[in-house]
């Protein structure tokens, strides 16, 4: 595993909250919380950018995705409408998660629930080239079910 060292930066200073962290041994991913100074309530089909009070800058070569959380999934119908959202390397603003209540029922963000996760992942650059013809494959430009059920 290649380590990734990710410097991290309170947006509000003497924030009360927890820093990303790993919730067991094993997680892929780094839960993030909402930071809020009051509670943020979401009627079902509404959206909201949610502040986490943090900054990170990553190494070259590394990118943080930003991905839903099962639980609040399954329990509440959260999403992310950009799910996975990107962090650049080069971004240095804060991280802010977009959510969408598609449950039944009304879902309340309060300070310091954990909102989305947050998970490193290399990544590579790279360079096009324009060609008149590609190389033929099996599958060709079958797509979208073209495999059957």
């Amino acid at each position: 595993m290649q380590p990734c060292l990710v410097k991290i930066r309170r947006i509000r200073s003497g924030s009360d909250l927890p820093l990303p962290r790993y919730m067991t041994p094993h997680a892929a991913g780094m839960d993030l919380c909402a930071d809020v100074d009051a509670d943020l309530v979401l009627e079902p089909g509404e959206r909201a950018l949610v502040p986490t009070g943090i900054a990170i800058a990553l190494p070259d070569g590394f990118e943080a995705q930003i991905r839903p959380r099962s639980g609040l999934a399954l329990k509440h119908g959260i999403a992310l409408v950009n799910s996975p959202g990107t962090i650049d390397p080069d971004y240095r603003g804060e991280i802010g998660v977009i959510i969408i209540n598609h449950g039944a029922d009304a879902f309340v963000v309060r300070r310091g629930e954990r909102i989305a996760q947050m998970v490193f992942a290399p990544f590579v650059r790279a360079e096009l080239l324009d060609v008149d013809e590609l190389d033929e494959t099996a599958r060709g430009d079958g797509g979208f079910g073209h495999t059957g059920r």
